[in-house]
């Protein structure tokens, strides 16, 4: 049993443990056995601690107790907290043989409530409108796009490469909407096997699988009201795709191992960096369900196509890190800020402000200077020597990356990735998921 049980005798004396209070309580078996319940030092029991006598505890007078939370005195000290029910067992005659409880340790439910709550912060935050940077056509375009979306209630399709803000757009559209003050549901569709995924969207009931122990309502009832954000989108299975097309037709799911249909009122909001009409043209996507994912889509551009937009965001990432780590850095220096027009991004937003955050650390003055940027994003100031009369160096043409060109670059780099991606002209994150395609170590054996 998940939970803890454990029984009394008409004298007090726990007469059984099961391996669930030992884990709760840190006393074994053997510990326990013989012992009253005051070993566990219980802060709440009938609204007061509990009496040295049992025949004093109101259990045998009351002969059950509701179910309450409370908390529990572990062996090394510490407090767990706990959900507490007791009832008297007696035999057919009435007289009491003892009492049965159990224990249902909150821990880790209290843990996830505490990281709901930052999460809900965090999201009213920093999902707002003007959290989402930029002066540029392009992002003006983007801004016009989330304040029609906010506007009504159609399934969005939220485009862009990896690191261009989808999850910010989403959180935008949905603070910015009738449905603010309701949950926002965020599922990344890619983290979870095709099983785990449709139970974490569906929900199940207990004994729909091994391991069901409960009931479980999934992400799609959690955001009843609100808005459910399913970002990579495109790496649905065909079944998810099927059971997703249904939700999106009727508006209604089905828990696993349950036939009852469950209305839901939820706002869909989709992202993928992925052409999810190529993968219909391959057969890879329900052209019927792409189709009922871009009711209104979203494109976001990559930044290398709106750097005017970069000193803004410089700027940005520059107040929120000296907010974060009490620093008083007031701004870049002019050759950082032409190696950051002159950097193409691969990574985005995502990467611009990695970089202000590595530069944070490094940073002793109050001015961000080239030595406190990431090395790989340093290596684009070779190409302005020339402004000092230095030529600058030939460029290396990008030769078709294989499996085996991929070992010889690693094992002359020591399985350095960064510096693989800059002799073969790509990102790190490239060399790495070259390395998971062709199942190459990610580390060097031996």
């Amino acid at each position: 049993m998940a939970d803890g049980l454990f029984t009394m005798d008409s004298d007090g004396h726990i007469s059984s443990w099961n391996q669930s209070m030992e884990r709760i309580s840190g006393y074994k078996a053997e510990e326990a056995l013989g012992k009253t319940c005051e070993i566990l030092r219980c802060n709440q029991c009938f609204d007061k601690k509990c009496p040295a006598d049992i025949k004093k505890c109101k259990i045998f007078e009351r002969e059950y107790t509701d179910a309450k939370e409370c908390q529990l005195q572990h062996k090394d000290g510490h407090d767990v907290p706990v959900i507490k029910n007791a009832s008297v067992v007696k035999d057919e005659r009435g007289d009491i043989l003892g009492v049965v409880e159990t224990v249902t340790d909150l821990t880790e439910l209290n843990r996830a409530r505490r990281r709901a709550e930052k999460a809900a912060l965090r999201l009213g935050e920093i999902h707002r409108l003007d959290n989402i940077i930029g002066k540029s056509r392009a992002m003006r375009e983007v801004f016009a796009a989330i304040e029609a979306a906010a506007a009504s209630n159609a399934t969005i399709l939220i485009h862009g490469e990896s690191g261009t803000g989808k999850e910010l757009v989403a959180g935008a559209i949905h603070f910015n909407s009738e449905r603010q003050s309701k949950p926002l549901i965020t599922v990344n569709c890619s983290a979870l096997s095709e099983t785990l995924l449709e139970s974490e969207l569906f929900g199940h009931v207990k004994g729909a699988y091994t391991g069901a122990i409960h009931n479980r309502i999934g992400r799609f009832e959690e955001a009843t009201g609100g808005t459910i954000f399913l970002d990579e989108i495109g790496e649905l299975s065909s079944f998810i795709q099927v059971k997703l097309l249904r939700v999106l037709q009727e508006r209604e799911i089905e828990r696993v191992g349950e036939s009852k249909k469950r209305k839901i009122d939820i706002r869909i909001v989709t992202a993928t960096h992925r052409d999810l009409y190529a993968k219909v043209k391959d057969g890879k996507f329900r052209e019927d369900l792409y189709y009922r994912l871009k009711v209104f889509p979203i494109t976001l551009p990559p930044l290398r196509e709106h750097k005017e937009d970069i000193p803004m965001l410089i700027s940005h990432f520059i107040k929120l890190f000296n907010k974060k780590t009490g620093k008083r850095i007031m701004d870049s220096s002019r050759q950082v800020m032409r190696t950051f027009m002159d950097y193409n991004w691969p990574g985005n937003v995502r990467e611009l402000e990695n970089a202000i955050e590595h530069a944070f650390v490094l940073c002793k003055s109050d001015r961000i200077q080239q030595d406190d940027l990431p090395i790989e994003i340093r290596q684009t100031d070779l190409t302005t020597t020339r402004a000092v009369g230095i030529p600058a160096p030939i460029a290396i043409k990008r030769k078709k990356l294989t499996k085996e060109s991929l070992l010889k670059l690693l094992d002359d780099c020591g399985y350095n990735k960064a510096e693989v991606g800059r002799q073969a002209g790509l990102s790190r994150t490239a060399i790495w998921k070259y390395m998971k395609k062709w199942d190459i170590p990610l580390q060097q054996n031996g």
